[in-house]
């Protein structure tokens, strides 16, 4: 049986779209019979044993955390990586080394994928440098922007096989020089064992969140700048002018929290607009339950253009209409009045506009919902995703064992 080491910034318990999609990859990786394991660097911040069992999936961890003076602390940080990495190679043998960005996962992977002859693939899910752009944390070109830069280039040309989620991904790596022929590409997807017949409405909890039976615009995720959800805020006077019994539901947390509920509270439709902070996942689907439109208003730069996002999907999946801006990553999963509509970005009175057009033909509602279903199934279904990894992984064991 062909055993596979998942390299990892973080992993279940936690809760995020990395950990999710990490799930989802190794679940069908089980199915085809292969033998997973990850492992977890010191950026997996929940307390826990050092080898935790979730899910029937196995994590080891990687104890300590990162510290010092920047660049010194993320070369401390890989060189603890590679360390436990190199035993569970030791203990485990895997016949495959999988590191998922970002790159600090990628550079320690590498060192014991050298070290030890095991065909190493790296698995782009978005560049570092752009994701510490897009959360605030970094400035674009300033000089760590343009390290870890040079970072994932040298994991890059490290690895002997990249996989990524997009096309916009895939097009920066040729602009790079990464030969075509090295990439695949691996869509965000959704397992569809997980979303079968959409909830019936929450009436209990509509009635505890003071939610009428006007439509229903919602937003489940995390609150960072990117998302543009100071512009969904700013659409609403534009949709309760139309429909005043029109509603925003705001699930989750983040960075922008606050700024974002004290724009809401100081907006002319305040009173349309309801935040529920954090909840716990088992409780998500409540949420979705009490929604007729799920909205990704992101915002125009980079990051949006290259990276495709897995919320619209499961949106699709959980049969939900779906409006987005109209953005690199939303092209690649959203076909414009077929699957969902799309939107200005940075355009609170577009986003406005395409509700209003949603809700106006409320009567193609079904059609929507059916043809966004049949296109995560025919194209996000990981359950048939997941064979392309097998090609990966074969070619690699076949070149490796010539």
């Amino acid at each position: 049986m062909t055993r596979i080491l998942h390299v990892l910034d973080h992993s279940l318990p936690l809760q995020s779209g990395y950990t999710f999609r990490t799930r989802a990859i190794l679940k069908a990786q089980q199915a085809l019979g292969y033998e997973v394991c990850g492992v977890t660097g010191q950026r997996h911040v929940q307390d826990g044993p050092l080898v935790e069992e979730v899910d029937g999936l196995r994590f080891h961890r990687t104890p300590g955390k990162p510290s010092g003076p920047s660049g010194f602390a993320e070369w401390r940080e890989i060189g603890a990586f590679a360390q436990r990495i190199e035993q569970l190679v030791g203990d485990w043998k895997p016949d495959i080394i999988h590191a998922h960005s970002p790159a600090l996962c990628g550079a320690a992977a590498a060192r014991v994928a050298r070290r030890h002859g095991i065909p190493m693939v790296y698995e782009i899910r978005a560049f570092w440098e752009d994701a510490a752009v897009g959360n605030g944390s970094v400035r674009a070109n300033s000089l760590k922007y343009r390290l870890t830069r040079a970072l994932e280039n040298h994991v890059i040309r490290s690895a002997d096989a990249i996989v990524t989620i997009c096309a916009g991904l895939r097009d920066d790596l040729l602009e790079r020089h990464c030969p075509a022929e090295r990439i695949t590409i691996m869509p965000n997807g959704v397992d569809l064992t997980l979303f079968g017949t959409a909830p019936p409405r929450d009436s209990a909890l509509a009635q505890e969140l003071g939610l009428n039976d006007g439509p229903v615009i919602g937003f489940i995720g995390s609150f960072y700048d990117y998302e543009g959800l100071d512009d969904l805020i700013n659409a609403m006077p534009y949709l309760t002018a139309r429909y005043p019994d029109a509603r925003l539901l705001m699930v989750g947390g983040g960075p922008m929290a606050g700024s974002l509920k004290f724009q809401a509270e100081n907006s002319p439709a305040a009173d349309a607009i309801c935040f529920t902070g954090r909840v716990p996942h088992d409780q998500v689907e409540r949420y979705y339950s009490l929604c007729d439109i799920m909205a990704y208003p992101r915002k125009k730069s980079r990051l949006t253009d290259l990276v495709t996002p897995l919320k619209p999907l499961e949106a699709m999946a959980q049969g939900k209409l779906v409006a987005a801006s109209d953005v690199g990553g939303h092209r690649e999963l959203i076909n414009d009045g077929e699957t969902g509509v799309l939107f200005a970005p940075d355009n609170p009175e577009a986003c406005g506009a395409a509700l209003v057009s949603l809700i106006d033909r409320k009567d193609k509602w079904p059609t929507f919902i059916e043809q966004a279903r049949k296109h995560v199934e025919r194209n996000h279904d990981w359950a048939r995703n997941v064979n392309r990894y097998q090609d990966v992984y074969d070619a690699l064991l076949s070149k490796a064992s010539n």
